[in-house]
């Protein structure tokens, strides 16, 4: 499907990547990995022809449509979401203002008989058909089903794309590229902007996608879930196995490991040869057995091992001070922006050396939570911190907070204290800022080296309570697995967010996921948060298969569907009806028994006391016996 040969780029002298070969294949799902700054995203870029390489040869068939999801995209305003998706379908909706054209010509003419007005419709006939062919009459299901499995409920359809977050029309955007059926899908980061709920959709999206996909990505989970070939550019070479990342990183090490062995063994031979020739060299009688053996190590193919880039960054989370046990509390916090409500009435008690995880869709209140555990931003409802809580911060949009017109070093300084200042070197040195890279301008950073300097800087300030927003975006796999290394070993209280399960893993023993404007308590890792989702969601299909199942082509059989529905509904209200019943009675009960074990002797000097005590318990009885009854009812019809 598509060749690439000795393809070559340099920037500035030195190359990116030099003469590089590989091929794709339909149904090749490839993971694009290496470091920040290896060259992944100039890649893909090359791959979609948006950028020429130096030299080499992209060869591929004419009629092959490729679909490319950039880091960086520009939306038409004006536009709903809806509008906006349906500009995938271009050839459709152009097909449709055709249809429309002709439909509006022959509403206006009555010379039924003429040769214009049968090839018109004749052209109605034609466009119709290939209308059909395109998927037009599907085409409107199908977005919306794409664009509900990425997140956006059914009203957010009508809302202009211009209210939404760069996140949000980044979703879009991957909605376009999913329903356009191109034969390969380019992706650089598409797990971004996503929550676990999409990642997941996103991969099952993925998984039985015929075509090619190159997915550019640090999401270790999500490449292996995804993925069944992994290509790493790494120090201008590329190594390429058909196998996912993690199994990928086994072979490589098990293959660098044999290079090792078999280059030292090698080594062994041409030092002896070595010896011997020069040993022969001093005898005249042995001169042509020296140049023999000279000749035979000129043509050793020399063993060379795999270049691996091991510099990461090196982080530690030291605890200012010990806060007292209870570091945070939080009761009927709500949080309104304009007339949209985020949180309500949300409790929430945060305990020292808590781990928690918090977790749920995009715009349901997580980092809205995080920015009033900082107190950036104004609430309602009582929020109080702890003794001695000292909070660090780190923003999802960090990076951003940082001047670009001051250079890496600068930014440092100005953020330093008398006691901090003399370090910030050697803080820079373990966050990879070394030599003349301090004195780069933060604009030239890439969006992984701003969040490494973003890091790097909150680590000045003293805190025992770490809040995280989404800190792994834009690192790549080695300097996540290495900050997930620190926060391990950090001993102080974490709340972390973040869409990345195989980050999470380990790092949380509480999981609070938020919906519907509320918070849910899980007391678990997100290994099993997801376990108890996954059971919901199991119920829940198992639920729609019984009415899938109960509605039959047959129109008697609908009907009796129809039927049995409506008397459901029926007997659930009135189930509730005495449910409530039961509840007031029960209360005026337990005020009577109370109220005999204050005053006996008054109470029942009450005239008829006895009888209406004992009315009723009895109707109380009545009641059970009726709940029984109608619940069994319940029960026969969801089970029929």
């Amino acid at each position: 499907m598509l060749n690439i040969h000795n393809l070559s780029i340099s920037f500035g002298g030195e190359y990116l990547f030099e003469e590089i070969s590989y091929m794709l294949s339909a149904g090749d799902r490839v993971g694009l990995v290496g470091k920040n700054g290896a060259g992944k995203s100039t890649m893909l870029k090359i791959l979609s022809k948006e950028q020429e390489p130096d030299s080499g040869q992209i060869a591929m068939d004419k009629e092959i449509k490729i679909g490319f999801l950039k880091q960086d995209i520009d939306f038409v305003q004006g536009r709903t979401v809806l509008e906006e998706a349906y500009e995938a379908f271009i050839e459709i909706k152009n097909i449709e203002r055709d249809i429309d054209d002709i439909n509006a010509q022959l509403a206006e003419r009555t010379d039924y008989e003429s040769e214009s007005y049968n090839q018109l419709i004749t052209d109605l006939s034609d466009y119709t058909h290939h209308y059909e062919i395109l998927g037009g009459y599907n085409y409107q299901g199908e977005t919306e089903r794409v664009l509900q499995g990425l997140g956006f409920v059914r009203e957010d359809f009508d809302r202009l794309t211009d209210t939404f977050s760069g996140g949000w029309r980044m979703r879009i955007e991957l909605a376009k590229l999913l329903l356009q059926n191109n034969d390969i899908l380019l992706l650089d980061e598409p797990t971004n902007h996503l929550d676990i709920e999409s990642i997941i959709w996103l991969e099952n999206f993925l998984k039985t996608y015929a075509g090619v996909v190159v997915i550019v990505s640090h999401d270790k989970m999500f490449l292996d879930n995804v993925t069944n070939r992994t290509i790493e550019i790494s120090l201008g070479r590329i190594y390429d196995y058909n196998k996912p990342y993690s199994k990928y990183l086994v072979s490589r090490k098990e293959i660098r490991e044999q290079q090792l062995a078999a280059q030292k063994n090698q080594s062994k031979q041409i030092e002896q040869t070595e010896k011997l020739i020069e040993k022969f060299r001093a005898k005249a009688s042995k001169a042509s057995m020296a140049q023999s053996l000279i000749k035979k190590l000129d043509k050793i193919d020399r063993i060379e091992v795999d270049e691996d880039d091991n510099a990461v960054m090196n982080i530690n989370f030291p605890v200012s001070v010990q806060p007292g046990k209870v570091v945070m509390e939080a009761e009927g916090i709500r949080k309104n922006y304009g007339d949209k409500e985020v949180l309500k009435n949300v409790d929430l008690l945060v305990e020292r050396g808590s781990k928690i995880a918090f977790v749920g869709q995009n715009g349901q209140g997580k980092s809205t939570l995080a920015k009033i555990i900082v107190n950036e931003i104004p609430h309602d409802g009582e929020f109080k911190l702890g003794h001695n809580v000292q909070i660090g911060y780190f923003a999802q949009n960090q990076s951003e907070y940082l001047d670009g017109e001051l250079t890496v070093h600068d930014t440092m300084i100005n953020a330093a204290n008398e006691k901090t200042r003399s370090k910030v070197r050697d803080m820079l040195g373990a966050f990879l800022f070394r030599g003349e890279e301090v004195d780069k301008k933060v604009k030239v950073l890439s969006g992984g080296e701003r969040n490494r300097l973003a890091l790097c800087k909150m680590l000045l300030q003293p805190f025992n309570v770490l809040v995280m927003d989404e800190p792994t975006n834009h690192l790549d796999i080695k300097s996540k697995n290495v900050l997930k290394a620190a926060l391990k070993t950090f001993e102080g209280t974490l709340i972390l967010i973040s869409h990345d399960r195989d980050f999470l893993q380990g790092l949380s023993n509480t999981v609070y996921e938020f919906k519907d404007k509320k918070i849910k308590e899980y007391l678990g890792d997100i290994n099993f948060y997801l376990e108890q989702r996954r059971i919901n969601d199991l119920r829940d299909i198992e639920k729609k298969d019984k009415l899938v199942k109960a509605v039959s082509d047959n129109k008697e059989t609908a009907k009796q569907s129809y039927e049995s529905q409506k008397k459901l509904k029926s007997l659930n209200n009135k189930l509730s009806n005495v449910e409530s019943k039961i509840n007031k009675l029960e209360k005026e009960i337990k005020e009577i028994d109370i109220e005999l074990a204050i005053n006996y002797d008054q109470t029942i000097a009450q005239p008829s006391f006895f009888d209406q005590y004992q009315t009723k318990k009895d109707e109380l009885s009545s009641l059970m016996e009726n709940w029984e009854t109608i619940q069994e009812e319940i029960d026969s019809l969801t089970n029929a």
